[in-house]
């Protein structure tokens, strides 16, 4: 879990996994979500692969496109922990 944190720890990863697990359809090609994050289009797909390589993402090639969507179990897994973790500090 401590890698798939870390990875998500950066504000970029986070914009990113966010806009492919709220994009249409449940995944997305680096050309729909690399408009709205300012930073280079390499340097996008450099993010992708950190986040693909920590398990919260897949990946897809078809043509000359790579889509990417979250992992369930991933997703999962981090509202799990999240939401234990939000309800552990909240006052009774």
């Amino acid at each position: 879990m401590a890698v798939k944190l870390k990875a998500l720890a950066d504000p970029v990863r986070l914009q990113l996994f966010s806009a492919i697990a709220s994009h249409i359809g449940g995944e997305a090609c680096v050309c729909d979500i690399s408009a709205g994050v300012e930073v280079s289009q390499p340097t996008v797909s450099h993010h992708l692969k950190v986040l693909r390589d920590a398990g919260l993402l897949t990946s897809e090639r078809r043509a000359s496109w790579v889509y990417y969507a979250v992992v369930p179990d991933a997703l999962a897994s981090l509202t799990v922990l999240l939401g234990t973790t939000a309800g552990a500090g909240a006052p009774a």
